[in-house]
């Protein structure tokens, strides 16, 4: 099992949160709690760079799709950055690649 780290970073464009290890149901409440403490505003993009992520059970998709309600309430948008094969192999199963905007790489900022 790898740790869970959580990263973030602000740019001009929004908040980019970068994701990496294990994002199971154990660790999935840490990063709900740092998804609940973003600021986001009107008009930004919050990014999640999921290039260090190695694994990710349901309940890490679901803690990806609260931030995709938090940007969204707060008037924003989201992307997901840098999805792993495996991960964007679930994604694309369960539709969710027509739900999120998908990054191939992190923005620079």
């Amino acid at each position: 099992m790898n740790p869970l780290t959580i990263g973030l970073r602000s740019t001009p464009a929004g908040p980019v949160l970068r994701v990496a290890g294990d994002l199971d149901f154990d660790r999935t409440p840490e990063l709900r709690r740092r998804i609940d403490q973003l600021t986001v505003e009107p008009g930004q993009r919050l990014v999640m760079d999921l290039s260090g992520l190695t694994f990710c059970d349901s309940s890490g998709i679901t803690a990806l799709l609260a931030a995709r309600q938090r940007a969204l309430a707060a008037g924003a948008d989201i992307a997901l950055a840098a999805v792993p094969a495996n991960l964007m192999r679930v994604l694309t199963l369960v539709g969710l690649d027509r739900v999120f905007t998908l990054l191939p790489d992190t923005p620079p900022g």
